[in-house]
């Protein structure tokens, strides 16, 4: 006959004092994996403030894996990531912030976290994930914030305005929403609402550099130089490394110029109208005979070397001005006697370290008699080329007359 199945035998707990005495136990045993649990959480703290990373990071582990339903499960693993993030494993910092999510699906920062981390290494599709997930959980100004710099950051301005819009409905006292509206009609190419948005980040909170920064960066592109200016002088005493990559940023955008001729120059470029050709060379007193001269211009910036070596970007001209004292000749008939230059050098250099062009150009004596004449001073010499950005000339310094320099 089969025993029966009660208290007495063991087979079974069937009566009220041994199921307590069950739950009584898994409390016990729980607790006791929780109290284990905390002292690797705090184990891996200490390691953590000492530096030790690596075995931070595997208190922090076994404080998960101990307790993963514990009340600071969460906590560890998030102090497990950055213990990784500290040792440059990152993808074992990625998995610590999945095991948050998994363990507490609530937990919108971590999300976020998870999103950040996605969003650095350049996994936009997962960071996009991670933050859509943040807002549907808790759509509060950061988890908003995030998911708009996801879009603008993945060129989807349009997206981001949306975002930032919502930002600043909810905390319209806030900077960063109109910050992130000011960079998201950057992208747009709406320069005007952009200015606009980071001048009102800037009434909001007078300290907040970053959007002095992007509005340099602005009229930087606007060709508003002396604005752009004026946001590196305030950055220069407040902030000096966003004042240095803006003044880079705006020696990049701004247009090329002639700053002047240099005296290494063969020709003299300054001699007035009605000058003979034995003036600016001994050798032309014979007629018929031909010298090269030399023009070396100074640019105010890194050039594409290619760009300026090409002669055909390069033109010599008459000056055909009519302001006072920029007129070829001051303006009088040009005599028989007036050689033409020839409008297209023979050749030019470029010296990057210099930042200098020379152009090479020749001019020839008259063929019967050695009476040639010239204006030197209002030859034009003209460049259109580009600099080492691309960036085409300022088209008020773009080409050089010796009677007024860079015109």
């Amino acid at each position: 006959m089969a025993p029966p199945i009660d208290g007495n035998y063991g087979y079974g707990v069937t009566d009220a004092a041994g199921i307590d005495r069950l739950f009584s136990a898994n409390l016990n045993g729980q607790a006791q994996l929780d109290s284990m649990a905390n002292a690797a959480l705090n184990a891996g703290i200490d390691k953590f403030m000492q530096k030790d990373y690596a075995g931070a990071a595997e208190d922090f582990r076994r404080a998960v894996g101990m307790a993963p339903q514990g009340a600071n499960a969460i906590t560890a693993a998030d102090y497990m990531a950055n213990a990784y993030l500290k040792t440059g494993e990152t993808e074992k910092a990625l998995e610590a912030y999945e095991t948050a999510v998994s363990l507490d699906p609530t937990r919108d920062d971590m999300y976020v976290k998870l999103g950040n981390l996605n969003f650095s290494l350049g996994r936009n599709a997962a960071a996009e994930t991670a933050y859509r997930q943040a807002v549907n959980l808790n759509p509060d100004a950061t988890n908003l914030f995030s998911l708009g710099q996801l879009y603008l950051n993945t060129d989807r301005p349009v997206e981001a305005v949306t975002q930032f819009e919502k930002v600043v409905k909810l905390t319209p006292e806030n900077v960063n929403g109109y910050y992130g509206l000011g960079q998201a009609y950057g992208k747009m190419g709406d320069l005007e609402a952009a200015v606009g948005q980071f001048a009102k980040a800037i009434e909001l909170q007078p300290d907040f550099y970053s959007s002095y920064a992007e509005l340099g960066y602005l009229y930087a592109d606007m060709g508003q130089n002396d604005n752009a200016q004026s946001m590196f002088e305030i950055l220069e005493d407040q902030d000096p490394g966003l004042a240095d990559t803006l003044s880079r940023y705006m020696y990049k955008t701004e247009a090329p110029r002639i700053e002047f001729a240099s005296h290494e120059s063969s020709f003299s470029y300054t001699l007035p109208g009605k000058t003979t050709l034995t003036a600016l060379d001994s050798y032309l007193v014979n007629a018929n005979t031909t010298k090269k001269f030399s023009m070396v211009f100074q640019f105010g910036k890194g050039m594409d070397a290619d760009s300026v070596q090409n002669r055909f970007n390069w033109q010599i001209s008459r000056s055909t001005k009519t302001e006072p004292g920029q007129r070829y000749n001051n303006g009088l008939a040009i005599p028989d006697t007036e050689v033409t230059v020839p409008p297209i050098p023979a050749q030019v250099t470029y010296d990057p370290a210099k930042l200098q062009a020379t152009v090479y150009f020749s001019i020839s004596q008259n063929a019967a008699l050695a009476d040639g004449t010239l204006d030197p001073s209002h030859l034009v010499f003209k460049f259109s080329g580009v600099d080492e950005f691309g960036n085409k000339m300022d088209p008020a310094a773009d080409e050089f007359m010796g009677a007024v320099g860079s015109v």
